[in-house]
């Protein structure tokens, strides 16, 4: 049995509306997360820290470098996961790009303490994500690299990502002075422990 036949004989069957609210909780509570991220300058792994990388770098916005380095990884979750998956996670990229172009203006900060932002970050971000992936979707790239590893070997998704994250992180050291790695470091960590701990299919499968 192919990991796609696989998830559709396990995956819990939701209905549109749930897939909807649950999809644009996580979507929002991701999107609220970053304004926590970028306000204090730091990144994060996976796609998205590719994306901010390059965004503080080049002086183009996040949210179309996000959606712009996502586009490659559809391919090859349509093959892995399959046309919902990866219809999903295309609505969710794409999404996130545009709201998180949008919620910096709503919500200003006189002062954030970097240590509180950035426990902010990974719960608020972790539990975002939860919910995409429990809704079948993602967030692009790594993220569905990740599940499909997780699918094929049981080693959790949430680990999986943190090695991508250590890779951007060591790059990030040439780049960033060191205490802004290290908090983001943290972050990512928060997050990818939130995802490790919660998301285990034998856990949420339906009966």
């Amino acid at each position: 049995m192919s990991i796609k036949e696989q998830l559709d004989a396990e995956r819990v069957k939701h209905s549109l509306f749930e897939d909807i609210q649950g999809i644009a909780f996580g979507v929002f509570s991701c999107a609220i997360g970053f304004v926590f991220l970028t306000h204090l300058g730091l990144i994060t792994g996976q796609t998205a820290g590719l994306a901010l990388v390059i965004s503080y770098l080049t002086g183009y916005n996040f949210g179309l470098v996000f959606f712009l380095v996502n586009i490659p990884f559809y391919w090859f979750t349509y093959h892995t996961l399959g046309l919902a998956f990866t219809i999903k996670s295309a609505i969710c990229v794409a999404a996130l790009s545009v709201i998180v172009e949008i919620l910096p203006k709503l919500i200003v900060f006189d002062y954030l303490d970097p240590f509180a932002g950035t426990l902010a970050f990974g719960a608020v971000t972790g539990v975002g994500l939860l919910a995409i992936i429990r809704h079948d979707g993602s967030l692009g790239g790594a993220g569905a690299l990740a599940l499909t590893i997780q699918e094929a070997t049981s080693f959790r998704a949430g680990y999986v990502q943190q090695v991508f994250d250590v890779l951007i992180f060591a790059t990030a050291l040439f780049l960033f002075p060191f205490e802004k790695v290290a908090f983001s470091l943290l972050g990512s960590i928060i997050l990818n422990f939130i995802i490790a701990i919660n998301h285990r299919r034998d856990h949420y499968v339906a009966r």
